[in-house]
């Protein structure tokens, strides 16, 4: 199962209707269990740095919906928005242009490459590390891009049945994975001998987060993978199976998930 395809379609959708793109991030910002943890805790470290203008990192920015989130909730802050993928940051760029948010620049960036310096407050990387098979290499640049007590976001699948992975013999739900996922325990032997300690680590997506995604994303893909017309009947499937995603994605995100599909892990650069 590949996501890519599916995304580059609604990629496509959303290019150059500017109306359309802000209903799309809306719209992943409602079905997606990850975006209700991660807009959150965006929200709680914000408030760390009191009044002062924070630069932002957004590693890794996809569509750039995470971009466009701080650049309106986390005022005053100035963000720096990279993705491999050209022509989605293109697309990003012109889309802010057009919408006049000017607390925001962009770049093509490999993050195995970037060589930036003590330089950003907060780096936000959401469902990046488990594509990256050198994340040891990327840890180290953050670290180094990361200003003394800077905090760092990250949010990916877990070992608990991350990528819809549950025992040796089970290949990834997402072809593009180069790992199933993270515990703690994996992020912390990483990241810690490099200055990163933790300063808060969840799991998300458990019992009922685990159900909701299966409900609301994953039957819904599998279906488009199959044939692109069942975006004719995606509407009525949910209005039938919105109601009960959202009730159970609720429950996740006000739940203390011991073990969950996916993990929100912050760590922060010690200062010296």
């Amino acid at each position: 199962m590949y996501y890519d395809p599916i995304k580059n379609i609604f990629a496509g959708i959303i290019k150059k209707i500017p109306s359309l793109r802000i209903l799309f991030y809306k719209s992943l910002d409602l079905m997606f269990l990850r975006s209700w943890y991660v807009r959150r805790e965006l929200k709680k470290l914000r408030k760390l740095f009191g009044d002062k203008t924070i630069d932002i990192y957004d590693a890794g920015s996809g569509y750039g919906q995470y971009s466009y989130f701080m650049a309106k909730k986390l005022k005053p802050c100035s963000i720096y928005s990279v993705d491999v993928k050209e022509e989605w940051i293109k697309d990003s760029e012109w889309f802010f242009k057009s919408r006049k948010i000017e607390n925001i620049d962009f770049a093509v960036e490999d993050l195995t490459k970037i060589e930036h310096q003590n330089k950003f407050d907060l780096i936000v990387c959401v469902d990046v590390m488990e594509h990256i098979e050198q994340d040891i290499k990327v840890f180290q640049n953050y670290f180094n891009a990361l200003k003394n007590g800077g905090y760092l976001l990250i949010n990916t699948p877990s070992v608990f049945g991350g990528s819809d992975v549950h025992d040796d013999d089970d290949e990834s739900f997402i072809g593009e994975h180069a790992r199933d996922g993270y515990s703690r325990e994996d992020l912390e032997s990483k990241l810690h001998p490099l200055g990163l300690k933790t300063y808060q680590s969840r799991y998300t997506y458990g019992f009922w987060g685990d159900k909701a995604w299966r409900l609301g994303i994953k039957f819904p893909i599998r279906l488009l993978n199959v044939s692109k017309l069942f975006f004719i009947v995606l509407p009525f499937y949910y209005l039938i199976s919105l109601p009960l995603t959202l009730i159970m994605m609720y429950i996740d995100y006000s739940s203390k998930n011991k073990i969950g599909t996916g993990i929100n892990f912050i760590a922060v650069k010690n200062s010296k």
